[in-house]
């Protein structure tokens, strides 16, 4: 694995979210449900590396606590002191790598789902480096990373049963109240209950567009006001008819500029 952390930044397909349906026995608007609050929506940035989020209290415990003194702001008892989401991420990462490359990795929570490098494991990955390729490459695999963790800290009977409180305090930790993380699920889950669940077409087009760097501004399934002019501003930039409507032939243009810029 290289140390850029970008492999192929696939969106997730309808196989892909299929099979984590299946493997949780859950409707699409729970799964939705996690992604909107865990990662607004998409596992990626704009620069195609998975979105992560490095955890100092975790580093500091897996490096017996040999750097909270010298290093405080990446090596800490105390959770916290995130700095910047994003890209920023990646910077506090990199210098953890840089004293102890594998605790690093294990204290940093990858994709979709956010699911700890320490937990690669337990999602069916003999290493966390395999699992990071693997959700560097694909939403579907951040996705079915997500979906083993649920299932095998049995966590799908309260996601199906809409236990908000019993699955935030397995899922995101006992201190889950601090983050209203209960709330927002459920709040998540009204929304995408009544129909409103990302059309996937439409979210790879938002995906793409936000990696050639036009920008639809959210990564959320709908054909809105501002995704409908990014699109057809890669339209009329590659001379390809304008549409209302994400179509074969622009989601085929839009895979094609992506791969050119790999």
């Amino acid at each position: 694995m290289g140390e850029q952390f970008r492999g192929s930044a696939l969106p997730v397909d309808a196989n892909g979210l299929q099979a984590a349906l299946d493997l949780l026995g859950v409707g699409a608007a729970e799964l939705w449900s996690i992604i909107h609050v865990e990662t607004s929506g998409c596992g990626f940035l704009a620069d195609r590396r998975p979105k992560i989020l490095f955890e100092r209290h975790v580093f500091s415990a897996r490096t017996n606590h040999v750097y909270d003194a010298k290093y405080p702001e990446i090596s800490n008892r105390t959770p916290g002191g995130y700095g910047a989401f994003g890209a920023f991420q990646y910077q506090r990462l990199q210098r953890a790598m840089a004293l102890d490359r594998h605790a690093a990795l294990i204290s940093t929570s990858w994709g979709l789902g956010q699911v700890m490098g320490f937990n690669a494991g337990t999602v069916g990955y003999d290493t966390a480096e395999h699992m990071i390729v693997d959700m560097s490459n694909s939403e579907s695999a951040q996705l079915g990373a997500m979906a083993q963790f649920i299932g095998s800290n049995a966590l799908g009977g309260a996601l199906r049963s809409h236990d908000w409180s019993r699955f935030a305090a397995g899922y995101n930790g006992p201190g889950y109240r601090a983050n209203n993380y209960d709330t927002r699920l459920a709040s998540a889950y009204q929304y995408f209950e009544r129909g409103a669940l990302p059309d996937l077409s439409v979210r790879s087009a938002q995906v793409y567009l936000t990696f050639l760097g036009y920008d639809p501004h959210d990564v959320d399934g709908v054909m809105g006001r501002l995704t409908r002019s990014a699109m057809n501003d890669f339209q009329m930039a590659t001379g390809i008819p304008v549409t209302d409507q994400v179509d074969a032939r622009t989601l085929e243009a839009l895979e094609e500029a992506v791969a050119v810029v790999a």
